[in-house]
């Protein structure tokens, strides 16, 4: 029969020592828990937040009377049919929200495409005058947008655009701030190497754009996009000057709600409702892509 070899003996002074179990990860394996004072802060942020809202809903469904007594009811009434039956009648708000889904529409997919295209250029491109040029492209930022208005209005006038959508629409598709923000997206996350990796194989400019660039700022298109959507949805000051109630937005439509010598607020309250509801539905549809793309993003840069 063999002899079975003998375990090996441990060194001395280690024969009392507690076995430790091997960590696997370190501490980048570990998972980060919050305590209840973090849930405690979150929970306090989220009613602070969706308080408002939640208003909305409660004034809507209830009649003017009711929204002025002290204290007011807390909870939704039976009114809400009947107050979008009254914004229905009061404005087209039909037609307002299909014009706004154009013009947010088109605003967005213009800012996001030029921007990136912008920001491409002056991230990765060399050529004479960018810094000069970026300078210039931030420093609008800081001119109240109230002073180009009058000189606008005569282009638009010029060109027989007033009350028309495109006179909303083009002076809104590009946007210093989405240039200088995918600038700063691309400068971190583009390497220089793939550009010459592609420039090394014969790739032009435009095919570099479309078959590298795009994919890698998808996610901060993404974030540009949604912010620029809501930008337009909200915009009230340029639509109207540029358009009239027979053409509204959502936004103008809106003014034209609980008119009279006392204002109806239940009704406005609808009205703003209705609204709000495609601006949550496009972000319900689309947050978990972009909240995805920002920690896809994240971790591959």
């Amino acid at each position: 029969m063999t002899a079975l070899a003998a375990p090996p003996t441990p060194p001395p002074g280690t024969e009392d020592r507690p076995r430790r179990s091997p960590r696997r990860g370190g501490r980048a394996g570990r998972t980060m828990h919050g305590g209840r004072l973090s849930y405690a802060i979150l929970a306090v942020a989220l009613l602070f937040s969706a308080f408002p809202f939640y208003w909305t809903i409660v004034a809507a469904s209830r009649s003017n009377a009711e929204l002025a007594k002290v204290p007011p009811s807390l909870l939704p009434g039976p009114n809400l049919i009947r107050n979008f039956e009254a914004v229905l009648e009061e404005a087209d708000i039909g037609k307002a929200l299909l014009n706004s889904f154009i013009v947010s529409g088109s605003i967005t997919v213009g800012t996001v495409l030029c921007c990136t295209l912008a920001g491409f250029a002056f991230a990765k491109l060399r050529f004479r005058g960018r810094g000069a040029l970026l300078a210039v492209t931030v420093g609008t930022m800081m001119i109240p947008p109230q002073l180009g208005v009058i000189p606008l209005f005569m282009l638009i006038a010029e060109l027989q655009w007033v009350n028309q959508l495109q006179a909303v629409i083009l002076p809104g598709l590009v946007s210093a701030f989405g240039v200088f923000f995918m600038r700063q997206y691309l400068v971190q996350s583009l390497p220089d190497e793939l550009i010459e990796a592609a420039r090394v194989d014969g790739a032009s400019t435009a095919r570099i754009f479309w078959s590298i660039v795009v994919p890698i700022a998808r996610p901060g298109m993404a974030v540009l996009g949604m912010l620029t959507f809501m930008a337009a949805w909200n915009d009230f000051f340029w639509p109207i000057i540029a358009l009239s109630s027979q053409n509204p937005t959502v936004q103008v439509a809106l003014r034209q709600l609980g008119g009279g010598y006392v204002h109806d607020q239940s009704v406005i309250m609808a009205g703003t409702l209705l609204g709000t509801l495609p601006v949550l539905l496009v972000f319900g549809l689309l947050g978990r892509q972009i909240v995805g793309g920002i920690m896809q993003g994240a971790v591959k840069g």
